[in-house]
């Protein structure tokens, strides 16, 4: 009985941004499509199995859930409460009769930005659009989605509905919105989708395998909004960004399932296609002299993915560029790579400074990556004792088997740094 949820899971998240936005184009209904997938994405468990799977997957289920949606909408149109349901805005199935069969396969890509565009409405506050839009287009689940804004389940569950009931009350329409309208939401787009590319990139607690799948439809997305303004420098940034990560991503998980960091990463094993595009995107977005937070990230990813050598790394020019992104985005998270970047040129005491304050906050004490980086650097600093304190903090709060086991070796060397000093 717990195997089907799982497979429900993991087939909705793989192909709910290729078919939920050409599903919600077709009735007009954010609730509507979600449930005519969901409903298809039930009997291809039941069918796949025993038929195979089709050669395509994303029109398969868009075919399915057409049928499934049309056969909601007769159903309801022969309960009492019809009038309710005409006042929710959904089309009868009547109207749905004369679409015909094309799939329109070639709007995939429009129907999923257009898709991001209607969960992005202003009309939602920002962590509402952001939390819809990771269920709609990313396929995550709700608690996964919880996790990311470190949040209950149930909290973010009744999000989600208020959400989607917001966008249905207010007659949102759905359709590619021209570029003045994306321009208005483009910081919320680029936000979502980078979301999404995290999602994928990293591992989370009963998932210790990256997940390509969710990192290629960002990228995928991505090259979209970049495609739609071209003129604005940071999609192009953002897209680098991703691509440079992405490129490295086969470095970062060892045979054993295990963590690798990136100054042990076989950088033979990157994608140097990948990073070589990213490289030039960085190159061709500060050439348009309006600089942003994903510029900066995109170069700072760029010159450790272009670096020979981790030896040869440029953390001079990375520590510089940390600076400069602090100043658009103090997050916590900012702050701790710029400490391991600072630690790296002015040695790591220079580091525990700029986490102090962090150290302190409430906000992000039960953060597992600071106490890790307070370690290492603690370590570095000769300080054993309050490493060891530190470590095992990590280990306690560490989310994924994977990061555990990475923390429970960096125990044992800390260990054996203190019995030899």
């Amino acid at each position: 009985m717990t195997a089907q949820p799982s497979g429900v899971e993991y087939l909705f998240r793989k192909h709910a941004g290729e078919v939920l936005g050409t599903l919600t184009r077709r009735f007009g209904d954010l609730d509507l499509a979600e449930e005519a997938l969901q409903d298809a994405v039930v009997e291809a468990l039941v069918r796949w199995p025993r038929e195979g799977e089709p050669a395509n997957p994303a029109a398969w289920l868009v075919t399915v859930g057409r049928s499934k949606g049309v056969d909601r909408l007769r159903r309801a149109a022969r309960r009492p409460d019809l009038e309710a349901t005409a006042r929710r805005g959904r089309p009868m199935a009547a109207d749905l009769d004369e679409w015909g069969t094309d799939l329109d396969t070639g709007r995939i890509a429009d129907d999923q930005l257009s898709l991001i565009l209607l969960c992005c409405h202003p009309a939602l506050s920002v962590e509402a659009q952001i939390a819809v839009t990771l269920r709609a287009v990313a396929g995550l689940s709700t608690e996964m989605i919880a996790a990311c804004f470190v949040v209950g389940t149930r909290t973010m569950a009744q999000r989600i509905v208020r959400a989607k009931a917001r966008i249905r009350d207010a007659g949102i329409p759905f359709g590619v919105a021209d570029n003045t309208v994306l321009g208005e939401r483009l910081d919320v787009v680029m936000h979502v989708l980078y979301l999404v590319f995290s999602a994928g990139h990293t591992l989370s607690e009963g998932d210790d395998t990256l997940r390509p799948e969710l990192c290629g439809e960002a990228i995928r997305l991505a090259r979209t909004l970049t495609r739609l303004v071209p003129q604005e420098p940071e999609p192009l940034g953002l897209l680098a960004l991703m691509l440079l990560h992405d490129g490295r991503s086969p470095g970062r998980v060892g045979p054993d399932g295990g963590i690798v960091l990136l100054e042990h990463q076989d950088r033979g094993s990157w994608r140097r296609e990948q990073i070589s595009e990213g490289a030039g995107l960085v190159d061709r977005a500060m050439q348009l002299r309006r600089p942003g937070r994903y510029q900066v990230e995109a170069a700072i990813a760029a010159l450790h993915s272009c670096a020979p050598t981790a030896a040869a790394t440029d953390w001079v020019q990375i520590d510089a560029l940390y600076a400069v992104l602090l100043r658009w985005v103090p997050t916590p998270v900012v702050t701790v790579n710029a400490a391991v970047a600072r630690a790296m040129v002015a040695g790591p005491a220079a580091g525990l400074v700029m986490v102090e304050e962090l150290r302190t906050s409430g906000a992000v004490r039960d953060w597992y990556l600071l106490h890790a980086t307070v370690a290492d650097l603690l370590r570095r600093s000769g300080r054993h004792a309050e490493a060891l304190a530190a470590v095992r903090r990590a280990i306690e709060l560490a989310p994924s088997r994977a990061e555990r086991m990475f923390l429970i070796g960096r125990e044992q060397q800390i260990l054996a740094e203190a019995a030899v000093g």
